[in-house]
């Protein structure tokens, strides 16, 4: 992204902001200014994959994100401009969200379609799919559909069993779409 000199969003756990492991990156994603926004203390799953019913009560939901916000504030991101909440497995229903919103933040996601998201499976999965799969996905849908006003989420960390990272790929991803015309922005 310095590269390219553009600016990235980051949404993270209370658990990432507390592992020692991150302190050198996100201490570079905050110099660098990059938003750092919330994504869940313990990474809570919020509804059913099923049939979308709430796994959490609002009292926990609001628990969990006022503690992912607490680590923000630790790291000098004030609540308001920890403003957009990305919900842990990008998975929620809308009592969530109003839970969310009364916990002060703006739900967000990615733009449906893309595909991009899938960059965490493995290859033992039934889901599974390659980078370059997920890439191929990702101009099909901007040639069709175009890209404007879209969110592309892309895991800066995966399991290792997943050694086919798309970040690594992240590079051409941005030429491609330069090339086409994009801008960048973060949040």
């Amino acid at each position: 992204m310095n590269k390219h000199k553009i600016k990235g969003s980051f949404f993270v756990t209370g658990n990432t902001l507390r592992d020692k492991r991150f302190e050198k990156i996100l201490s570079e994603i905050i110099k660098k200014g990059h938003y750092l926004g919330g994504h869940s203390d313990n990474h809570l799953q919020y509804a059913s994959w099923e049939n979308r019913k709430s796994l959490v009560s609002a009292d926990s939901l609001l628990s969990d994100l006022r503690k992912n916000l607490d680590e923000l504030n630790r790291w000098g991101i004030a609540d308001k401009k920890a403003i957009y909440y990305l919900p842990p497995y990008e998975y929620y229903n809308t009592e969530n969200v109003k839970d969310m919103q009364r916990g002060g933040v703006e739900v967000i996601n990615y733009t449906p379609g893309i595909r991009t998201p899938a960059d965490y499976t493995t290859p033992d999965m039934k889901n599974y799919k390659s980078s370059q799969e997920l890439i191929d996905q990702l101009y099909r849908f901007e040639s069709e559909k175009g890209l404007d006003g879209a969110i592309i989420l892309i895991h800066p960390g995966t399991v290792a069993e997943r050694t086919d990272k798309l970040y690594n790929r992240l590079d051409e991803i941005v030429i491609y779409l330069k090339n086409k015309g994009y801008k960048f922005c973060s949040f």
